[in-house]
């Protein structure tokens, strides 16, 4: 039985940015077209693209460089993000009729038909964009475009069966995390300078910190996860020790980078971006570790912000090597 939360203002809003908290009182084909793509998980991307441009050393505040900059933050957010969350609402369409049936898709507000069509808009776009920006930054690798191409399959084996990563909590949680830090870094840093393997390592392990916060996620789905038989880590592991193995990922892989920033001599740096994990196991203690189904949230709220100023920190400090 399908249970229509409060029908206000700030429902709609949450459901139309993709929060937890909604209403089906949308009534433009728009608007749910936007629904679809979750436009607060475009945040962490775009972010990602500014990180990258940091840790290039090479970004100059141009009006040239800032559209350019722009676009890719425009490929990685709205484009792609867009284009993963909607392909992922197509194939989780029978986990949110119980989790969240006032998505547009199982409370029948957009017809399927649209939802294919967008997910084929949204890779088309996204694909020639990076094209375009390969061109403007004269890359013969074409790096940009591989990227993009990564990010959709990656996207596609995290929704899609037969592989369905996200049915595992810690390939899928990885993989949603490398999604959102590593992809949209090694672009920024690309767009502005040569990526290298050591960036791309250095993001894969801080992608493991995204796999915590990843897991922050899985908390509301656990009832319709349970149902159909997805190893999400609460469902492996129960509700208090996923919380734990999340903020465990989330803190320790900070300080690993903290420690790398020791080691490239950016003691400073790495002196920031420990103080800045610091409240974010203050926000863990108060609200996620005592109660994660009810305050996953507000944890996210209060505590994300200094992880992303974190990246910065060491996207800035790599910059300077």
């Amino acid at each position: 039985m399908s249970v229509t939360p409060p029908d206000s203002k700030a429902a709609r809003t949450r459901q139309m940015l993709g929060m937890k908290g909604a209403t089906t009182g949308a009534t433009s084909i728009w608007t749910l077209h936007l629904q679809l793509m979750k436009p607060i998980t475009w945040i962490p991307l775009i972010w990602g693209v500014l990180c990258g441009a940091a840790s290039s050393g090479n970004f100059v505040w141009t009006w040239q460089n800032v559209l350019v900059a722009a676009a890719c933050m425009l490929l990685s957010g709205p484009l792609m993000a867009g284009y993963t969350q909607t392909m992922n609402d197509y194939y989780d369409r029978e986990i949110d009729a119980i989790n969240e049936p006032y998505r547009p898709i199982p409370s029948g507000a957009i017809p399927l038909w649209r939802v294919k069509a967008q997910i084929i808009g949204l890779l088309g776009a996204g694909g020639a964009l990076a094209l375009l920006l390969d061109w403007r930054t004269g890359h013969t690798d074409f790096v940009l475009s591989k990227i993009t191409l990564l990010g959709a399959f990656l996207a596609y084996i995290y929704s899609a069966p037969p592989l369905k990563l996200k049915q595992n909590g810690w390939l899928g949680n990885y993989a949603l995390g490398a999604s959102y830090i590593a992809l949209p870094w090694c672009a920024g840093h690309a767009l502005f300078g040569t990526l290298t393997w050591q960036i791309v390592v250095l993001t894969m392990i801080y992608s493991l910190a995204g796999l915590g916060i990843a897991v922050v996620n899985d908390f509301k789905s656990v009832e319709g996860d349970r149902a159909l038989g997805l190893q999400s880590l609460p469902v492996m592991f129960g509700v208090q020790e996923a919380a734990l193995i999340s903020a465990t990922a989330i803190d320790v892989f900070q300080f690993a980078i903290a420690g790398y920033l020791v080691y490239i001599g950016q003691n400073l740096y790495a002196v920031i971006l420990s103080l800045l994990v610091l409240p974010q196991i203050t926000f863990q203690d108060m609200y996620f570790l005592r109660d994660p189904l009810k305050n996953d949230v507000k944890y996210q709220a209060s505590a994300q912000p200094f992880l992303v100023i974190g990246m910065l920190v060491a996207g800035l400090a790599i910059g300077r090597v």
